[in-house]
């Protein structure tokens, strides 16, 4: 079972208390220059602020209109702030849950690492470098991250994953690469370092999830410079109105040309921006998912075909038993109770999973081995054969033509019916182990590459979603398409190279396709730093996880399925909320614009649909609104726009009509009630 990472409640208080705090320290004109929406605002309400202190000191009746309106555009900074500082802590939340899993544990650093010994000196794991070799034994945490060079062992990654079933790692194949801070729970492996302390796998995911090295994704920089364009543009003709005021002989001051600013420039999708990117991430990682950068959380909501690798992805990686087929005149029972003494020491993953067989499938219990004799028969690759004599009992199993070997028969002289069950394994792409007793054949055990469960049902959902699957393999044909109409993916590549691989998703790519890849091997890495969004398994191998941009703590390559939903999400959030930030401007046009001239024009009043108290009432009114609607929309922004499968024009016509003329009605409501609120206490 999956097991998501706890996220923090949407408003934790210890989030919201920080959260507070930070939004005063985000007042620093340097920080909040990188969004000039705000900056612009800030700016404002500074220069507003010194003509409150000019008014009061010369008791100026316009003090305490020019006082509220100061006070109202820094609380919409501060709001601004608020939502990013809320974003940022609910990734530091997580950032803190990660590195309490870092821990300056003792490493056990071998002397010579050459010889074949496990002699070795006590170090500090913060002092261990690239390239050094170390021994981890049962219960010692894995001090780095690294790659196993000699032994089998089973890990608990529960403190990177928050998976509780261990897993096995072992040297030379792709369940090779350990992570700094698991904890090995039986047996011994000597592990390689390939990452300096501070530069860890943790590390970097601490520095992802804190924000620390969040970019600006291409989207989001465009619309940055939209917006940047708009205060712009807005700021000219605010200070040309200016100029020709003074020029008609209209007096306007300067806190009414500042509110006009304000309400003209998006500073609602201004202020929510980066708190809608941080938030798009931090969704992932409730998911278990960790992106290096917002950039592939942006391009996951527009894969339309995915790639996934089938060992390890689709399917376990290792063969695993799923029958026993006995000969004539031997029954199921009898042939699994010699299969399990013949397995008892087999250590690898087939054996154990025949043990498991036996043990689940027959209900049987291990055998008893006190005051036996017995003599192991290890597997080699010479033999390609392994067995137990026991009490007289000689135990073989083995490859097919080495258990005929054994038996002294040639296939053609092998019972049909064996012959048969071997035939039928192997046309379906399974591996047949042969079983005999004292020079007889006893059956064959059907081994398999066992495709993970419910996956078929997730691909089913990924189609849905206008996703197209195409695992890619080594295996023969015959294999590879057994696989996939078992896992229910749309197409396959057989006998893939790493470099087919690659020139598969580059014509993909060349022809204007979205490319997501899956993989957990080394072979899958080129491929992975190609595709656009390369989502490499946490159980892999280190270059794996170096190539792609995001790691799925989890190894499950149908996660794809709510990556891509949190990408839409990302992005539909981003345009609904850019929308209602646009479309709300047009009310606080109809609040400010009769309100600057009604008196020198008369005829505006009838812009004044909403039948604001006064010029002043209304300007403080909209004020008022435009700070608040930022508070009201954080939520949203953190939480995301809840996605639908839907087709893009339907997605137009919802997002329109939902927050385009929500974004028109709301404000006039907003603003006609915060009129009668300000016009009831004699604010204005």
């Amino acid at each position: 079972m999956t097991t998501k990472s706890v996220a923090p409640a949407l408003f934790d208080s210890a989030i919201f208390r920080q959260a507070i705090t930070d939004s005063f320290f985000k007042l620093n004109p340097r920080a909040l220059s990188r969004n000039p929406v705000i900056f612009v605002t800030e700016v404002v309400a500074a220069l507003v602020t010194a003509f409150w202190l000019r008014d009061l000191l010369a008791s100026n009746g316009t003090a305490w209109f020019s006082g509220q309106i100061a006070a109202w555009l820094w609380f919409t900074v501060l709001f601004a702030n608020f939502a990013e500082a809320v974003a940022e802590g609910r990734g530091k939340a997580q950032a803190d849950a990660l590195r309490r899993t870092r821990i300056d544990t003792m490493a056990k650093r071998l002397v010579i690492p050459e010889n074949n010994d496990r002699v070795y000196s006590k170090v500090s794991a913060n002092t261990l470098n690239v390239g050094d070799l170390v021994l981890v034994e049962t219960g010692d945490i894995i001090p780095a991250d690294g790659e196993i060079v000699e032994g089998i062992a089973s890990v608990n990654e529960s403190a990177i994953t928050g998976e509780s079933a261990p897993v096995i790692r072992e040297s030379g194949g792709d369940r090779s690469a350990v992570t700094g801070g698991t904890t090995v729970l039986s047996d011994w492996i000597k592990v390689k370092i390939t990452a300096a302390p501070g530069h860890t796998f943790i590390d970097r995911m601490i520095a992802l999830v804190e924000g620390a090295e969040r970019k600006k994704t291409p989207n989001e920089l465009a619309l940055s410079i939209l917006l940047a364009g708009l205060t712009l543009i807005f700021l000219i003709a605010v200070v040309t109105l200016w100029g020709l005021a003074g020029y008609s002989g209209t007096t306007l001051s300067i806190t009414v040309l500042v509110a006009l600013l304000v309400t003209l420039i998006p500073t609602t999708i201004g202020g929510l921006l980066s708190a809608i990117g941080i938030a798009g991430m931090d969704r992932l990682i409730r998911f278990n998912v960790i992106a290096t950068s917002g950039r592939a959380v942006e391009a996951a909501g527009d894969v339309d075909t995915l790639l996934l690798d089938k060992t390890g992805t689709i399917t376990y990686g290792n063969r695993l038993a799923t029958a026993f087929i006995p000969v004539p005149g031997v029954t199921e029972k009898y042939l699994a109770e010699v299969i399990l003494l013949a397995s008892l020491t087999d250590e690898t993953p087939e054996g154990r999973s025949i043990v498991a067989l036996c043990k689940g499938t027959y209900a049987l219990t291990e055998p008893k081995m006190l005051n036996k004799k017995s003599i192991i028969i290890p597997f080699s690759a010479s033999t390609r054969i392994s067995g137990i004599d026991i009490d007289g009992r000689e135990i073989r199993k083995g490859a097919v033509d080495a258990t005929l070997k054994y038996v002294k028969l040639t296939s053609a002289k092998a019972p049909a019916a064996f012959n048969e069950a071997v035939d039928r394994i192997s046309r379906t792409g399974g591996t047949p182990l042969g079983v005999a007793e004292n020079g007889q054949l006893l059956g064959v055990i059907h081994l398999k590459d066992v495709v993970k469960p419910h996956i078929k049902q997730r691909f089913n959902a990924l189609r849905a979603m206008g996703i197209r699957t195409v695992m890619v393999t080594g295996d023969n044909p015959v294999t590879a398409a057994t696989i996939a109409s078992e896992a229910g993916v749309d197409d396959f590549i057989a006998e893939a190279t790493p470099e087919d691989k690659l020139a598969y998703i580059r014509a993909e790519q060349k022809s204007g396709r979205m490319i997501a890849m899956c993989g957990d091997g080394t072979n899958d890495a080129p491929a992975l730093a190609q595709a656009d969004v390369g989502v490499a398994m946490q159980s892999g191998t280190q270059a794996a996880r170096e190539a792609g941009n995001m790691v799925d703590l989890d190894s499950n390559p149908t996660k794809l399925i709510e990556i891509v939903e949190i990408g839409k999400q990302l992005l539909m959030t981003r345009g609904s909320l850019t929308t209602f930030s646009i479309a709300n401007d047009v009310a606080k046009y109809f609040a400010i614009i009769p309100a600057l001239f009604v008196v020198t024009y008369p005829e505006l009043g009838a812009l004044n649909v909403m039948h604001l108290a006064s010029p002043q009432s209304a300007i403080l009114s909209a004020i008022i609104f435009n700070a608040l609607i930022i508070v009201a929309l954080i939520p949203l922004a953190l939480k995301g726009i809840a996605y639908r499968p839907v087709g893009a024009s339907a997605l137009l016509r919802r997002n329109l009509l939902i927050y385009g003329l929500g974004g028109l009605i709301v404000p006039f409501i907003g603003i006609k009630v915060i009129d009668l609120v300000v016009a009831a206490l004699h604010l204005a």
